[in-house]
């Protein structure tokens, strides 16, 4: 299964903002959207990635207030990408080695879409039930649904 099969069936909405607001204006959005990240994208260029977790370790224990401080400030610019080509195994490597749980999906530099790590442990357990579903057919002598 690809990166372009989850966004199939999921769609390819992108929660995006503008590095020039406050953490707490993105925390808002974020929280009336219902996500735990959102891109940063100015003149349609990936800029960064600001994810709960980066206010709760950059403002929360720091001591810093989300209305004083900028997205530029605390957004993770280091952004780790994949295609809308790529293996979920991919992805699921990435996920797991680099520790992020977002993943923004670029054709030709464009954000198309973003996948998390929900999606990708949904892609595979779908893979995995219908494998099994499969083999107890075929031990079964029986045709598979």
């Amino acid at each position: 299964m690809t990166v372009n099969q989850i966004l199939k069936e999921k769609g390819q909405e992108v929660h995006s903002i503008i590095s020039t607001i406050t953490v707490y204006e993105a925390l808002r959005i974020m929280g009336e959207r219902n996500v735990g990240a959102v891109l940063i994208i100015e003149d349609t260029i990936l800029k960064g990635i600001l994810s709960e977790r980066d206010y709760a370790r950059k403002i929360a224990l720091n001591n810093k207030s989300s209305r004083d401080t900028f997205v530029h400030e605390i957004m993770d610019t280091d952004v780790i990408t994949v295609k809308p080509s790529d293996d979920i195994n991919y992805c699921m490597d990435l996920i797991t080695n680099k520790r992020i749980r977002h993943l923004p999906v670029l054709l030709d530099e464009k954000v198309v879409g973003i996948v998390s790590i929900g999606d990708v442990v949904k892609a595979i357990m779908e893979i995995q039930k219908s494998t099994i579903d499969h083999l107890d057919s075929y031990i079964s002598g029986t045709k598979a649904v």
